[in-house]
C-alpha cells in the first residue's frame, strides 16, 4: 500500500454527518486500487456518471455533491490525456453542463432521459464508440434499493426523476465491458451495493429502505463524495509522480471555487435539502461551506507534494 495514498484515503473518509467508519475500514484500499486500474489500462477513456436530482428543492435541481468532484476528476484526466465522457440525466443536465464549461479542458457530456429505453441507447453508443469507455466512475449516483427503487436519505422515491443509468454498472443482464468505480458517502449510491447490507442498516439512518443494490468493482467511500473524486485524481498523482504536474494542473482553491460557483450559479445546484426545509442554491456542499472544502482540497495537495 502506497503511504501517501493510504493518508489520502484517511482523509477523504473523514466522518462528516454519519458515521462511516465500518464502510471505510471495509474497503480500505479501493482507492489505491481504483487508481491503479486506471492508469494501468492501456487507451484508458473515463466515463463520469454524476447528477442527485433533489425535487424537493427551491428551485427543483441537483445537490452539489458529486458535481465538484467530477469537475475536478475530468480536468485532471483530460489534462494528462484521458478522453472523459460525462454521462448524466435531463433533471440533472444544466448543473452538470454548467460544470463541465468552466473545466478548461475538452469533456465529453452525454444526458439520458429518465427511462430505460434511453439509458439502453446510451450503453450501446458508449460500447461502440472509436475509443469505447474502459471505467465507468459513479460519484454521488443514486442507485436502486431492495424494492427496486432508487431512494433519498430521508427514505422517498426517486423513480419518477431519476434515470436508472445504474443499468450502465450492470453485469447481470449484459456483459459489461468497463472497470466500474463508484464513490459516495451515504449509503444509496451506485456501488455502494458492494458492502454488506447488514453494514449499511446499522450504520446509515433509514439504512433498510434506501439501502444501495449496485455494486462496483471498487468502492471509494468519502466523508462527503466530492472529496472521493479529489482522492481518486490525488491517487493517481502519487502513484505515477511523472504524471502527477497533468493530473493536478487544475487541483487548486481557485478551480474548486469556479467549479462550484458554475453548478450554483449557472446549474442552481442545491444544498441543505431536509424534509422542513427545501434546499436551495448556495456555496456549500452537504451543509459546510466552501472554504472547508478547499481547505481539505489543499491538504491532499499536500501529501501529494
Amino acid at each position: 500500500m502506497n503511504e501517501k495514498v493510504s493518508r489520502i484515503e484517511a482523509i477523504v473518509g473523514r466522518k462528516v454527518k454519519r458515521d462511516i467508519t465500518r464502510m471505510t475500514q471495509l474497503m480500505k484500499g479501493n482507492l489505491q486500487k481504483a487508481a491503479e486500474s486506471i492508469l494501468n489500462a492501456p487507451d484508458a477513456h473515463v466515463g463520469i456518471v454524476t447528477g442527485f436530482f433533489i425535487h424537493h428543492a427551491t428551485p427543483p435541481s441537483p445537490e452539489t455533491d458529486g458535481l465538484i468532484g467530477m469537475g475536478h476528476l475530468a480536468a485532471g484526466l483530460a489534462s494528462a490525456g484521458l478522453p472523459v465522457t460525462v454521462i448524466t440525466d435531463a433533471p440533472c443536465a444544466k448543473a452538470v453542463w454548467a460544470v463541465v464549461n468552466a473545466v478548461p479542458e475538452q469533456i465529453d457530456l452525454e444526458v439520458a432521459a429518465t427511462n430505460e429505453r434511453s439509458v439502453y441507447r446510451l450503453r450501446k453508443s458508449l460500447e461502440s464508440a472509436d475509443r469505447p469507455i474502459t471505467h465507468l466512475i459513479a460519484i454521488e449516483r443514486v442507485s436502486p434499493a431492495a424494492d427496486g427503487k432508487p431512494h433519498r436519505e430521508h427514505g422517498w422515491d426517486m423513480s419518477g426523476e431519476t434515470a436508472p443509468l445504474h443499468l450502465l454498472f450492470d453485469d447481470l443482464t449484459w456483459q459489461r465491458r468497463w472497470i466500474t468505480i463508484g464513490i459516495g458517502d451515504g449509503g444509496n449510491e451506485i456501488g455502494m451495493g458492494s458492502l454488506p447490507a447488514d453494514v449499511v442498516e446499522a450504520e446509515i439512518p433509514n439504512g433498510r429502505v434506501i439501502a444501495a443494490t449496485t455494486p462496483a468493482d471498487y468502492l471509494i467511500v468519502a466523508g462527503v463524495s466530492n472529496w472521493g473524486g479529489y482522492g481518486l485524481l490525488a491517487a493517481m498523482a502519487c502513484l505515477q509522480p511523472e504524471k502527477a504536474s497533468a493530473l493536478l494542473r487544475h487541483f487548486h482553491r481557485d478551480m474548486d471555487h469556479r467549479l462550484l460557483s458554475a453548478a450554483v450559479e449557472i446549474g442552481q445546484a442545491v444544498d441543505d435539502s431536509r424534509v422542513d426545509s427545501p434546499g436551495r442554491p448556495q456555496m456549500s456542499v452537504d451543509r459546510i461551506p466552501w472554504e472547508q472544502h478547499a481547505i481539505l482540497l489543499e491538504e491532499i495537495a499536500a501529501v501529494v507534494a
